[in-house]
């Protein structure tokens, strides 16, 4: 960057070389220095001062917020109440179908026990009389029955594909057994 010129052209179109003036930083930084050392203490002063300027608007305007929120919370405090209200009938309204579900769900199933003590008394009264049990349907029993006696069946007529005595771990038997390599020099002679 040091070798750039810059030339500028008079009126009668001869060329002019005119040098750059701070070609680099350090006269800048020079000029930052001598300001900070000629006003540093009054500019301290300066940002000091707008910072607690700053400090003191903040804590009126959070004053000022108070003083005009006390009206606000007796409104809120209405809406809050009216809003309890609402939840609270709400909820009231929940408990009451889900205490009319409870009740229609216990009624029926008192039903089925009922129905169910009635079934085994009928039973009872039949093995008394000596019928055989009508409670129990017939066409479940057989299923179940038929299902189990072929499910019991096992293939007799198959004939083992290893002996009883076989064990993989023992290493006896078949033709794939590893045996290490011989050693010392391969080749003949």
């Amino acid at each position: 960057m040091d070798d750039v010129e810059i030339l500028d052209v008079d009126d009668n179109n001869s060329p002019r070389q005119v040098p750059l003036k701070n070609q680099d930083l350090s006269q800048l930084s020079f000029t930052v220095g001598d300001f900070l050392s000629l006003y540093g203490w009054y500019l301290l002063a300066v940002t000091f001062t707008v910072f607690l300027l700053i400090q003191q608007l903040r804590k009126r305007r959070s004053s000022q917020n108070q003083q005009d929120s006390v009206p606000q919370t007796q409104l809120d405090a209405s809406l809050v109440t009216k809003r309890q209200e609402a939840m609270e009938a709400a909820r009231r309204k929940m408990q009451e179908e889900l205490d009319a579900k409870a009740a229609i769900f216990k009624e029926k199933q008192r039903q089925q026990e009922e129905e169910k003590r009635r079934q085994k008394i009928e039973e009872w009264e039949s093995m008394k009389q000596g019928k055989s049990c009508k409670g129990h349907k017939p066409s479940e029993s057989s299923e179940e029955a038929s299902s189990s006696s072929t499910a019991l069946k096992p293939k007799t007529d198959k004939k083992p594909l290893r002996s009883p005595d076989y064990n993989p771990l023992m290493g006896q038997g078949g033709s794939c057994t590893w045996r290490p390599g011989r050693r010392g020099p391969s080749g003949g002679g």
